[in-house]
Parts: C-alpha cells; structure tokens; sequence
C-alpha cells in the first residue's frame, strides 16, 4: 500500500513550497520535493502548476524522489513586471533548477508543453538517465486542434473569455473548451477547477501571466524536436491517452523511432490528461524506467 495518500499528495500544493528557486530576471521557480530514491524532475505543461503531478505522487514517492516545479507564472512561482514571461525563460528555468538543486543523475518527466519544455533544455545531458514523456508535443508538427487553439490567442479578449468560461462548469465542459482534454469530463471540476481553473477565473494577474505565456508559444519549437531527439540516447518512457485530441496517439506511435531506446504505453479511456484520469495505470508505466529497472 502506498505511504502517501491522494489527500496528502493534493494537500503538499495547498502549502507554500518548500523551497523558491532563484532562475534569474526577476523569476522564482517553487519546488516541492517528497518520496525516497531515485531523483525524478516533473515539469508541467499549460496552463496548469506541479500540482497536476499530484494523481501520481501516491504511486511513485515510495519508490523515487519527486521534485515538483511551479515554472514562473505558474502555481506558487513569482516574477516581476519586467520578468519575460515565455517559453524560452521556462526552458531556461528547467535547466537552471536543476543545475542549482545539484542533480547529477535524474529523470525527468514532462506533461504537454512541459515535455517539449524538457526535451529542449536537457537533450542530450549526460545527467539525464531516463526520460517520462506524457502526452505531449511530437517532431511531425501540430495538429488541426491544437492550431486552432493556437490562433485563438490572438483574437481580441481571447484571454478574458477564456477565463470566464474557466469558471462556468457547464460551458467549459464543451469539446472546443476544456472538455477535449479528458474523456471524464467531470475530471474538471474538483482539485482540477482549484488549482488551475478558479486562478485563471478569479485572477486577474494570474491570467495575464498565462496569456503571456501562450502567445509566446512559437511553433520553431516543436519543429527542433527531431534534432533534440537525436541527442537522447537515455531510455525514454512514452506515456499517452488513448483518446488524446490535441496531440493523437498515432503521431506518439511514430514518434517512438525518433528515439534511439523509446517505448510508447497507451492508456485507454484517458484523453490528454491521461495521468489525472488514470494515475495508476500511467504510473506504472513510467516507474520502471524512472527508477532505472526496466
């Protein structure tokens, strides 16, 4: 039985973080550290924190070390008003935690953008030994859902709208909402609606940091991916939802030969938060090549 329940592992995000990482321009990246064993980075995608590692913490922190990051303008993280908020401080970011907090011998694991965020500041580092990918970006390029969710950023008061549809359950439940990125939509409401969606309704800075970030997004960066995956000679665990919309399963299943020792697990009933809809199943998938057993 786990140590660590789902109520605890929530809980660790409802508290300040153990530690604020200094990354430079203004930014702190919160880090939150809990299990025993093998050091493990998780870096999370948008526009959600480390807490949307909580589902896995109880079936992982009796077997590795669990560092949970909160990029700037996310979760518990700080920046200033001159801080440039974007993917290429976040891909700085990542690499900075981990050179500050020491770690010579890690895995690390990546959800959505924070698994494209991941792959481009440490492909190819000799301190990397395993490599979770969870239903993320792919070198083929993106998809007609995710481009359209893309060019809806630009569109005027897109962030506004956005936010306020975050906190009407009903409306956000639809596919072209929220509701493509789980099978159980319900999933939507409860801790999921309290880390990220009632922020993104409710405040208001928060929200412009978020918006931020999206428009920052620049598709050069999921391009590069092919070269970055050249570099990874480390074992790589590929984990998606069998039902995932914005980055499809069939793309993953050819991805796995860009990769010189990949391995690709599907979870059925799971869309693109796989690890929030089946966090037992995606665990132990990437377990044991997290812990460098398998």
């Amino acid at each position: 039985m786990a140590s660590m329940t789902p109520t605890e592992a929530a809980d660790l995000f409802r508290a300040p973080p153990g530690q604020m990482i200094d990354v430079g321009q203004g930014a702190t990246v919160a880090h939150r550290s809990v299990g025993s064993g093998p050091d493990v980075v998780f870096v999370h995608g948008w526009p959600v924190s480390g807490a949307t590692y909580r589902t896995l913490l109880p079936y992982l922190a009796d077997d590795v070390t669990c560092h949970l990051l909160d990029l700037p303008g996310a979760g518990s993280s700080s920046f200033s008003a001159t801080t440039p908020l974007g993917l290429q401080l976040h891909i700085d970011s990542v690499r900075s935690v981990v050179d500050q907090l020491g770690l010579d011998d890690v895995a690390i694991v990546g959800h959505d953008s924070g698994g494209m965020l991941a792959r481009h500041a440490l492909a190819g580092d000799e301190r990397v030994r395993a490599w979770g990918l969870i239903d993320t970006e792919q070198p083929q390029g993106t998809g007609w859902r995710f481009n359209l969710f893309l060019n809806s950023r630009h569109l005027p008061g897109f962030g506004s709208a956005l936010g306020w549809l975050a906190g009407k359950p009903a409306l956000r439940r639809n596919q072209f909402v929220l509701g493509g990125a789980f099978v159980d939509r319900s999933l939507l409401d409860g801790e999921f609606d309290e880390f990220f969606l009632e922020p993104l309704h409710n405040d208001a800075a928060y929200r412009a940091a978020t918006m931020r970030l999206l428009k920052s997004f620049d598709k050069r960066y999921v391009s590069e991916l092919g070269a970055l995956h050249a570099k990874i000679d480390t074992p790589v665990q590929m984990v998606w939802g069998a039902d995932d919309l914005f980055f499809p399963v069939d793309g993953a299943r050819e991805m796995v030969s860009t990769f010189a020792n990949a391995k690709l697990a599907v979870i059925d009933n799971a869309a693109l938060f796989s690890h929030e809809e089946r966090p037992a199943e995606v665990a132990a998938a990437l377990l044991p090549t997290l812990a460098g057993s398998g």
